[in-house]
């Protein structure tokens, strides 16, 4: 149950970075309370998942899906770069998140 913990937890993240790029376009309340609301939510899995994950593991996985999600959505959203470099980066950062599941 600690690593559905955990992966919710990076999907809020997600959705909390979305809100501040909306916030930031936007500048209306909505989007500040659902990035309040994704953030806390997170923070709360990350906790849930960390009460029989290693720190360090939960972490690292939680950062690894909230940055390349983040960098995901921006690129489907927001129309960023999908250069071939930087999706071999992303894959780089979920690689390691998938790593350090196997061997924890």
């Amino acid at each position: 149950m600690s690593w559905f913990y955990l992966v919710l937890a990076g999907v809020f993240e997600m959705i909390g970075v979305v809100m501040i790029n909306s916030l930031h376009k936007n500048k209306n309340w909505q989007s500040f309370v659902f990035m309040l609301a994704g953030f806390g939510a997170s923070f709360v899995f990350l906790a849930l998942a960390m009460k029989t994950l290693p720190m360090g593991t939960a972490y690292a996985i939680w950062t690894g899906i909230g940055a390349s999600g983040g960098a995901i959505l921006g690129m489907a959203l927001y129309g960023e770069s999908k250069d071939w470099k930087r999706l071999v980066f992303i894959a780089m950062v979920l690689g390691a998140a998938i790593g350090l599941k196997l061997v924890s």
